[in-house]
C-alpha cells in the first residue's frame, strides 16, 4: 500500500537492490512480513541475478519487470577497499545507481528510496548532526555517496521521480560480516579473546539494529511526507566504541579484556564523534525505533553463537 492524497493504495510491488546483502536481507524480510510484494535483485541469490553496472541487464531485463517502488541498497561499502580501488567503488556505487534510476524512470515508479550514508558528513562541525550539515567526505566511498545523492536529486528534478534519501549511522544485526566491529566484539567475547579498541574506543556513533532501518524504509514507502526529503537514520543516542564493547561484554557474561590500542593512523588520532539529530524523521514520518539497542544486540549475539558454533 502507498499513501496518496490521504488514501492507502494496496499491493505495492517493491524492487530491492542489493537484497542478498546484510541490510538487504533484513529489509526484504521485514517488507514481506508487512505484506509488500518484494522483487529482489543482486549478483546472486536473488529473484533476479545480475550486475547493476551492466546497462543491458538493467535496461533490457530489470526495466521490463513491473514494480511500483525501488529501495536501492546495492553498493560497495568497505572503506579500505574504496581507498585501494576507487574506480570500482565509483563504478558500482554511482554508475549502478544511474542505471537503476533510469530503470525506475522508465517504469514510472511511485517511490525511489536511496541508501546514502552518514559518511557524507565526514567529521561534523557540530553535534548532533542535522540534515542541513555540509558535506565533508573523506574517502572514495564517502564521495561516491555524495555523487549518488546528486544523481538521485537530478532524476527527481528532471524525471519527476518521487525520491527519498536516507543517511544512516551504524546498522548492525544478523548476516553482517563477522569482521565488522560489533560481530567481531561478540565473537571475541564468546571466545574469551581480547577486544581490540583502536584509539582506545573513543570514537562515537549511533549503532542501531537493522529492523529499525527497515521500519524507516516502510514509512518512506507509505507516507507522502517522505517525498523529496533527506532523513538522518539512527536513534539519536551517541555511544562510544568502548561503551558498545562493554555492553557486549555484559550481555555475554564475558571475561574478555578490553585491549586498548593506538589509532590505526595519525589522521584518526582525534576521536571521530558523530551521532544524528533524528527529529525530522520523527516529526514528518512519526518514526520511533521498533527494536532497542539491547534487544538488537541480544539477537545478534544469538546469531553469532549459531554461526561460530
Amino acid at each position: 500500500m502507498i499513501e496518496q492524497r490521504g488514501r492507502l493504495m494496496p499491493d505495492l510491488s517493491v524492487l530491492v537492490t542489493g537484497a542478498s546483502g546484510f541490510i538487504g536481507r533484513h529489509v526484504t524480510t521485514y517488507l514481506l512480513k508487512r505484506g509488500f510484494h518484494v522483487l529482489t535483485t543482486d549478483l546472486k541469490s536473488a529473484d533476479l541475478n545480475g550486475d547493476l553496472c551492466d546497462k543491458v541487464f538493467v535496461l533490457d531485463v530489470v526495466t521490463k519487470l513491473k514494480f511500483d517502488a525501488v529501495v536501492h541498497l546495492a553498493a560497495l561499502t568497505d572503506i579500505k577497499s574504496s581507498i585501494q580501488n576507487p574506480y570500482q567503488t565509483y563504478l558500482v556505487n554511482d554508475f549502478g545507481t544511474l542505471n537503476i534510476l533510469e530503470a525506475a524512470s522508465k517504469n514510472g515508479v511511485e517511490r525511489f528510496i536511496y541508501a546514502s550514508s552518514a559518511n557524507v558528513y565526514g567529521l561534523p562541525p557540530e553535534l548532533p548532526v542535522r540534515e542541513s550539515a555540509p558535506f565533508n567526505p573523506r574517502t572514495p566511498y564517502d564521495y561516491s555517496k555524495v555523487i549518488g545523492e546528486y544523481l538521485v536529486r537530478s532524476y527527481a528534478a528532471t524525471k519527476k521521480i518521487k525520491t527519498t534519501i536516507l543517511r544512516s549511522w551504524k546498522i548492525f544485526g544478523e548476516y553482517e560480516r563477522l569482521t565488522a566491529a560489533i560481530p567481531n566484539f561478540i565473537r571475541c567475547c564468546l571466545k574469551g579473546e581480547p577486544i581490540p579498541l583502536y584509539n582506545g574506543g573513543a570514537d562515537t556513533t549511533d549503532p542501531y539494529y537493522a529492523e529499525n532501518y527497515a521500519r524507516v524504509v516502510e514509512l518512506c514507502l507509505l507516507k507522502e511526507e517522505a517525498v523529496g526529503e533527506v532523513f538522518n537514520v539512527g536513534t539519536g543516542v551517541e555511544r562510544s566504541i568502548k561503551e558498545i564493547a562493554e555492553e557486549i561484554k555484559r550481555l555475554t557474561n564475558s571475561d574478555s579484556q578490553l585491549l586498548i590500542l593506538p589509532p590505526r593512523s595519525e589522521a584518526e588520532r582525534e576521536p571521530m564523534r558523530s551521532y544524528p539529530d533524528i527529529s525530522k524523521l520523527k516529526r514528518l514520518l512519526g518514526y520511533e525505533p521498533v527494536v532497542s539497542f539491547e534487544e538488537g544486540l541480544r539477537r545478534t549475539i544469538d546469531w553469532v553463537k549459531a554461526v561460530i558454533g
